[in-house]
């Protein structure tokens, strides 16, 4: 019955490594004609966790180059901010 128990474990802790060691993924927040730039910092603020000085640059960057990363780590952490910025009427992409 232990070594059911210690394979167990031993399975669980692949899976979470693998998912700890899934590719990174970057968020991408691309320039409209629509929303204002406090829309998009306050959005960044919110959402990303920015500092308002990240948020203004990425916001900058995104208005003058035509889209900025705004945040990098896995799917399952930047699927949630994705769809966030999206609702708040941002186009924003997992790339």
């Amino acid at each position: 019955m232990w070594n059911n128990t210690q394979t167990e474990v031993e399975v669980i802790e692949e899976v979470l490594e693998d998912v700890r060691s899934e590719d990174l993924k970057d968020l991408v927040v691309y320039n409209d004609d629509y929303n204002t730039f406090d829309h998009v910092i306050n959005t960044l603020i919110k959402v990303c966790k920015h500092t308002p000085e990240q948020a203004e640059q990425c916001t900058l960057i995104i208005h003058y180059k035509g889209k900025c990363c705004v945040k990098t780590g896995t799917f399952i952490e930047v699927k949630p901010m994705r769809d966030a910025i999206c609702d708040a009427g941002i186009d924003a992409r997992i790339q």
